[in-house]
This record gives C-alpha cells, sequence and structure tokens, in this order.
C-alpha cells in the first residue's frame, strides 16, 4: 500500500499552494467556485482522507489562548494583558504572552511558536513592520481563530477591539486649541499603519475645523522617548516654534516634556503637552501629564471575550468590530480652557 495522499500532494497536482487547497476544503469564502471544484473533485478521485491522528491532535482541548503583543514595556499593553487574562482565568484558560518587539520577523516566529503549542486561539496587536499577515492566516486555516486589537490590518475583514484614532486624536488637539494654542506640532508614529495614519488625520481635521493652518514642519515621526528628544530640538529652532505639542503616545510626551525643560522652556506656560494612553508615569510626571485614556484594560477584557466566543462560534464571514470608548484627562502639562 503507498502513502496516503495529503494536500500537498493536491496543491501540487493543481499548481495551487497548500493553504489554497486546505481553505478550498473547507469551503471558505475567499476561494473561488472554480478552485474548490477542481480540488474537491481531485481529492474525490484519489481518495484523499484528513489525517485522523492530526484531526484528533486539532480537536483536543489544551484550554489556551496565545497572546502578541508589540511591546511589554508599555503600559498600555500590559494593561491590555492584565485584562486578557482576567477574562480567561474566569473561564478556564491558561494564556501565553510572545512579545515581537515591532520585528515581523518575530511576529511569524510568535505566531508559529503558538501554533505549535496547540494554543485555541490568539489575540494579536501588529508591529510596526507587519504588512503581510499570510503567518497569521496559516493559524486560521488550522482552525485557529484570531482576534486583533489596538492595531489591525485595514485590507480586510477581521474581528477586532480597537479605539477610534481618528476621533481621540481630534479630541486631544482640539482641547489644545480651546486652550489657547494655535501653533500645534504632532509627534507621529510611522504613517504605514492604521493608527499613525488616523491619528495624524484627526489631528489634520481639528486644525481645518478651527481655521488652523496645517504645517508639514511641524509633523516629526518620532514615537519614542529618544526619537523625541531630537525632534522636539529641531521644532524649537523653527522660525516659528510650536506652541503645543500632541503626542502619539505618553513616552513620546515625556521626552518631549523633558526635552523643554533642560532647554529652559516652561510647559504648559511656553509649550503645551498632550500624550496618549494615560499610563502610569502621567501623574508622576514634573508637570503631569494630560493624555488620552486607552482603557487598555477594557479593551483586553472585551478581545479576550471575543475570542473565546469564536473558539466555541466561528466567525465564518461574520467578522466584528468592537470600539472602545476613549476620553481626556487633564493634567498640568496643558493650560485651562480660556
Amino acid at each position: 500500500m503507498g502513502n496516503p495522499i495529503t494536500i500537498k500532494d493536491i496543491a501540487k497536482a493543481l499548481n495551487i499552494s497548500v493553504s489554497t487547497v486546505s481553505r478550498a476544503l473547507k469551503n471558505h469564502p475567499d476561494i473561488s467556485s472554480e478552485t474548490k471544484d477542481a480540488v474537491n473533485a481531485l481529492a474525490a478521485k484519489l481518495r484523499y482522507k484528513p489525517n485522523a491522528v492530526a484531526l484528533s491532535l486539532k480537536n483536543s482541548r489544551t484550554n489556551t489562548i496565545g497572546v502578541i503583543i508589540p511591546e511589554v514595556v508599555h503600559y498600555f499593553f500590559s494593561s491590555v494583558i492584565s485584562g486578557i487574562e482576567d477574562v480567561a482565568y474566569e473561564s478556564g484558560y491558561n494564556v501565553m504572552v510572545c512579545q515581537s518587539n515591532e520585528k515581523y520577523s518575530r511576529e511569524i516566529i510568535n505566531a508559529q511558536a503558538l501554533e505549535s503549542n496547540r494554543v485555541e486561539g490568539v489575540l494579536i496587536s501588529l508591529s510596526k513592520e507587519t504588512k503581510d499577515i499570510s503567518h497569521l492566516q496559516n493559524l486560521e486555516e488550522n482552525g485557529i481563530p484570531i482576534v486583533f486589537f489596538d492595531r489591525a490590518p485595514e485590507e480586510r475583514a477581521v474581528d477586532k477591539v480597537i479605539i477610534n484614532d481618528r476621533k481621540a486624536a481630534y479630541n486631544a488637539t482640539v482641547h489644545l486649541i480651546e486652550t489657547g494654542c494655535t501653533r500645534i506640532a504632532h509627534l507621529s508614529t510611522l504613517h504605514s499603519i492604521g493608527i499613525g495614519i488616523e491619528r495624524l488625520e484627526g489631528y489634520k481635521d481639528a486644525l481645518a475645523d478651527h481655521g488652523l493652518p496645517f504645517r508639514e514642519e511641524y509633523v516629526v515621526q518620532a514615537d519614542n522617548f529618544e526619537l523625541a528628544g531630537n525632534a522636539t530640538r529641531n521644532l524649537m529652532h523653527l522660525p516659528t516654534p510650536p506652541d503645543a505639542i500632541f503626542a502619539v503616545n505618553d513616552m513620546t510626551a515625556v521626552g518631549a516634556m523633558k526635552t523643554l525643560q533642560r532647554m529652559s522652556i516652561a510647559v504648559p506656560q511656553d509649550v503645551a503637552i498632550i500624550g496618549f494612553s494615560s499610563s502610569l508615569f502621567s501623574d508622576i510626571t514634573t508637570p503631569t501629564l494630560s493624555s488620552v485614556d486607552q482603557h487598555g484594560y477594557e479593551m483586553g477584557v472585551e478581545a479576550a471575550r471575543l475570542l473565546l466566543s469564536r473558539i466555541d462560534h466561528p466567525a465564518n464571514g461574520n467578522f466584528r468590530t468592537h470600539y472602545i470608548d476613549t476620553h481626556l484627562v487633564f493634567r498640568e502639562s496643558t493650560k485651562r480652557k480660556v
């Protein structure tokens, strides 16, 4: 008796990928009817049967979910993990946490490791470098549901738990305008990722709605403490320096604040600053830092609940987007409203 037919044999015969064969056999909506018909016809002709041992492993329960985050050092992501763990443990699940370190290659390794450990579902916030999510589609094709949080792919329908970044950035910028600031800079993250695009657009919307010009020289990609220092020094040496800074996250805001203080520029009297995420150290900086509260814990709770629901009830094309509300926390780094 020869070796049993596998999906690799079918893929080779039809000159298509293994993942396409797998999805065709599962009647995935992304696969054309012609391809499904060809795959199923050849599978019947070759008397293909799924590997019983592999199926038994796949169908056994591990009661473990995986989490992939960009960086564990960020207060926001640690808050999300706390929310995830509380829901998971209450439901009898263990949690495996991996860190991509903002690297696409590490994210692939993380996904493979979680699959090898037979997790039942994955929660992920994409790295800055990630543009191709085929490594995550492989998980889905093997019956592992995925829920994205904070950073999700723009180009396809997925389950995700996010905030309205554009609205949150708009509100932060409007606050600065309402306190009398008219020359507002934005320290941004990469404009190639969703949150970078949305927060920049929210900032621009607020300027336009209040009759203020958008100045390209006021927008600088600087999304960590070190980059914020260089960016802030350059901004303050412009012929017309800004009188306020909206930073894409709190660490960037603190980097800007410390740089201004070293330059003997008073915050908020000379330059007001607002951050994003309302982390723990927002209350211990001098002055304390105004910020957008993303409610990371609540995001983790909702993401975990959605994933556990998907483990028992697959999406089957009916994907959900859940928005977490944000609010501004006014502290000492911004002026009072005029």
